[in-house]
């Protein structure tokens, strides 16, 4: 939207200051009133607190495994039907838009998404775990093994990022492509409309963010067990007390905090980039001193498992199975869909803000393999390597430890030449992602607390590090993981219901945009027809900068504007118009970036007319090697006013239109509006007669 402090036209002035806030009260109040409460009763009543959550957790496992596994199945199902469907070709962003990113360097931020302390925590623990006890097959079996396997894959696999996906597609679409918030209430906007703004919305982003914080805080009661199990085994360290897992938790989050308050942002990026060719480092080692040409077999033999097993995986309750089967089936699968949904709105605003001017196949294709296929790479390497030794150099050494799964990681790495050094690298690799997931978690929860705003001060980034800091300490405290598990899984249960109604207001949004597309211009005027071609030529010999491209705005498209709503006003239409001085950047709420304005016609039950004109900035034409090489900020720039609209279509520069020319340019789409909306209204008449108007006749 436009920023109300912006200075007027042709006026200069101080920067306008950063406000005091942007939290949304009705946003933040419910929600901190709900984690509120439930800390305050687990610091005053921990043995209850631990009752009560193994109950709660009990019950939403045992009434409600069902719908998590319907429902995680649902959001791939979408993702694949979306992508391999005519919406696939829709950009994310205007028609015009292109990605930001090389293919290259977007599937290795994919790549880092796909990082951090589950893999370090689970890598090892979880393929022995189920080696141990699978849900089927007979414990420390090659069965067992296999089905091992194959059950990490699936946790880890399609569906996992499906979860993320669906959550990233709906940010990205309408934060690009309507220009919306990057909250889970914009998704809602095509059933919804205005009344995202109203308490259906405020609900929708509350029970994310308590989703969110759930799901973080969990995270972090993962990395506080890991490091102090790996501290423990290498400096021998007492780390089992709550004092130390609390004062860890503490550490973490003033180093987030830091991080937030003194704009080390880019330190902590380098560390995340130094933590990912650690990473890389390290599997490779696994790799090649482990059993590499039986590491080289298990993989294409799990690959070959999982995907011919997926679909019966994907639906599968256990229903049938004796109670210890299905009792695995909570504490695995269940808890597993509901960290997923729990972390969708953090992974999906990240990967969403990297995707703009990607079609949605590319997002969908991208999203689903290249995260998976490292994560099933990975799993391979420590999975199948750490069964490989408990059969054979361990002895069943490794087995029996892996009851222990916080320091089952470096008592794996005790089968490894240079273990030490193994060892302090796992510790420095979920240290940092430690931080940079405290630090990047307060961005997010703080971005959805406020609605999207830009510009938040840096008091509540650090206020929401604390908040998750708090949660993970008290229920860490309360009742262990448990604890956490407990309330990831109650807490994704609403936001898992406000996902299916995402997926169903993206369906709706992506149809009404194939309706805009298809539909053909009406034939309202003609853009220009020979008249005052001197005035013309002059115009297009002469390269016209900001301040020529600011002044026709204010000289010719904002007077036209102004005609056109004080005429509608007359005829008892409302309309706005809004001149803005300095835009917002692209994929921030409100238009696209530089000086601009903009005609608005609100229509009820229908997307909002929008005619607006903008200020584009783009690098001219470089002719020499060493011109193309210089960064883009030295190099020599156009400027010229360019059309945006509400529904993404590619825009166009009116340079040449003169006042009158703008009129009718502004009917005609206003004409091809009206069309698509009598079609529309045409198509809900016949679904449910009487349906009231669209267009708000009569009310």
């Amino acid at each position: 939207m436009n920023d109300p402090h912006a200075a007027a036209p042709g006026t200069s002035g101080p920067a306008p200051a950063r406000p005091r806030t942007t939290l949304k009260p009705q946003v933040v109040v419910p929600a901190l009133l709900a984690v509120g409460l439930l800390l305050v009763f687990c610091a005053a009543f921990p043995r209850e607190a631990d009752a009560m959550f193994s109950e709660a957790q009990a019950w939403v496992t045992s009434h409600f495994d069902w719908f998590y596994t319907i429902t995680v199945t649902i959001f791939l199902l979408f993702l694949v039907l979306v992508a391999g469907s005519r919406f696939g070709d829709i950009r994310l962003g205007p028609d015009d838009a292109r990605p930001e990113f090389s293919f290259v360097s977007w599937t290795a931020m994919l790549f880092a998404a796909g990082m951090g302390i589950g893999l370090m925590y689970f890598g090892v623990g979880e393929p022995m775990q189920h080696y141990l006890k699978p849900p089927t097959a007979t414990g420390g079996t090659p069965q067992a093994a296999r089905e091992a396997m194959l059950m990490t894959f699936f946790h880890w696999g399609f569906h996992a990022w499906a979860v993320y996906g669906v959550m990233g597609l709906v940010l990205a679409y309408f934060g690009f492509r309507y220009n919306l918030p990057l909250t889970m209430r914009s998704g809602l906007y095509p059933v919804l409309h205005q009344r995202i703004n109203g308490i259906a919305g405020h609900a929708v982003d509350a029970f994310a963010l308590v989703g969110t914080i759930a799901g973080i805080a969990t995270t972090l009661g993962y990395g506080v067990l890991q490091l102090g199990a790996g501290l423990q085994q290498v400096v021998g360290w007492d780390t089992g007390g709550a004092g130390f897992r609390v004062g860890l938790v503490a550490a973490v989050v003033a180093l987030a905090g830091i991080s937030a308050a003194t704009g080390l942002d880019k330190g902590v990026r380098r560390l995340s980039e130094l933590n990912l060719t650690l990473a890389f480092i390290l599997l490779a080692f696994i790799i090649v001193e482990g059993p590499t040409v039986t590491l080289l077999r298990a993989l294409s033999d799990n690959i070959g498992n999982y995907l011919s097993g997926v679909v019966g995986l994907s639906l599968r309750t256990y229903a049938y199975a004796p109670t210890r089967d299905a009792g695995w089936f909570g504490d695995w699968t269940i808890l597993y869909w509901a960290w997923w949904i729990s972390w969708s709105p953090f992974v999906g605003m990240f990967i969403a803000r990297i995707s703009r001017g990607r079609t949605i196949r590319q997002f969908v294709i991208g999203v689903l393999l290249v995260p998976t296929a490292f994560n099933l790479v990975w799993m391979t390497a420590f999975g199948n390597t750490a069964i490989w030794l408990d059969m054979h150099a361990a002895a069943g050494a490794l087995g029996q430890a892996a009851g222990n799964v916080d320091a089952l990681l470096f008592r794996f790495f005790g089968y490894f030449p240079f273990s030490t050094v193994l060892s302090w690298l796992a510790i420095v690799l979920i240290a940092v992602f430690f931080v940079t997931s405290a630090d990047s978690g307060a961005f997010v929860i703080d971005t959805i607390a406020s609605q999207g705003a830009s510009g938040s001060p840096v008091w509540q980034r650090l206020f929401w590090a604390a908040v998750l800091g708090a949660t993970a300490a008290i229920l860490m405290v309360a009742g262990g993981l448990k604890a956490l598990q407990a309330m990831t899984l109650v807490a994704a249960l609403p936001v898992a219901l406000v996902m299916l109604a995402l997926c169903y207001g993206l369906w709706q949004g992506l149809q009404a945009d194939l309706a805009h597309s298809s539909q053909e211009l009406a034939p309202a005027t003609s853009f220009w027809s020979g008249q005052h071609w001197r005035r013309r030529l002059a115009q297009i010999v002469h390269q016209p900068s900001e301040a020529d491209v600011r002044q026709f705005i204010e000289g010719s498209v904002v007077p036209a504007m102004r005609d056109v709503s004080a005429e509608l006003e007359r005829r008892g239409v409302a309309s706005t118009v809004l001149l803005h001085a300095d835009g917002t950047e692209p994929g921030d709420q409100g238009e696209p970036g530089g000086p601009g304005a903009r005609l608005t016609i609100p229509v009820a039950d229908m997307r909002d007319f929008v005619y607006g004109v903008h200020c584009r900035r783009q690098p001219l034409p470089s002719f020499l090697v060493r011109d193309a090489a210089e960064p883009e900020a030295r190099r020599q720039h156009a400027y010229a006013p360019v059309t945006f609209f509400e529904d993404g279509r590619e825009g166009y520069d009116i340079q040449y239109l003169r006042q009158e020319e703008i009129i009718a340019d502004i009917l005609r789409h206003y004409e091809r509006y009206l069309s698509l909306a009598a079609d529309r209204r045409t198509q809900l008449l016949r679904r449910a007669p009487g349906h009231a108007s669209l267009t708000g006749e009569g009310e």
